[in-house]
C-alpha cells in the first residue's frame, strides 16, 4: 500500500483555471482597449472622457482590473506558500497582499465611476 503525502491546500485546478480566464479576460480587453483607442479621431482629455462615457468602457475596464487583481492575487500567494517557510511571515505577508489588493479595487472603481 502507497501512503500518500499531501502537500498544500489543493487550489491546484481552480488556481490554474482562474490563471487562464483571467488572463483570457486582459488580452480581450487589451485588443479592446486597442481598437477604442485607435479609433479615436484626436487624443485629447475630452476624446478620453467620450470613450468612458459609456457604461461598456467602464465596465470592461473594471473586468480587467477585476482579473488583473485576482491573477495577481494568485501568483503572489503561490510565490508566498512556496518561498516563505515562516507560517507567521505568509500569513502576515497573504494579510498584505490581499489589503493592497482589495484597496487597489476600490481605487480603480472611483476613478471610473469619477470620469
Amino acid at each position: 500500500m502507497v501512503k500518500r503525502l499531501v502537500v498544500g491546500a489543493h487550489y491546484g485546478f481552480r488556481d490554474w483555471l482562474a490563471q487562464r480566464v483571467t488572463a483570457t479576460v486582459m488580452a480581450l480587453y487589451t485588443v479592446i482597449f486597442a481598437v477604442q483607442l485607435l479609433s479615436l479621431p484626436e487624443h485629447t482629455n475630452a476624446a478620453w472622457r467620450a470613450m468612458f462615457a459609456g457604461g461598456f468602457m467602464k465596465f470592461a475596464s473594471f473586468l480587467f482590473f477585476m482579473s488583473l487583481f485576482y491573477h495577481a492575487w494568485v501568483g503572489v500567494r503561490d510565490i508566498w506558500m512556496d518561498y516563505v517557510q515562516s507560517i507567521s511571515v505568509r500569513l502576515t505577508l497573504h494579510v498584505i497582499t490581499l489589503l493592497v489588493l482589495v484597496g487597489y479595487a476600490g481605487w480603480v472603481a472611483q476613478i471610473l465611476w469619477r470620469l
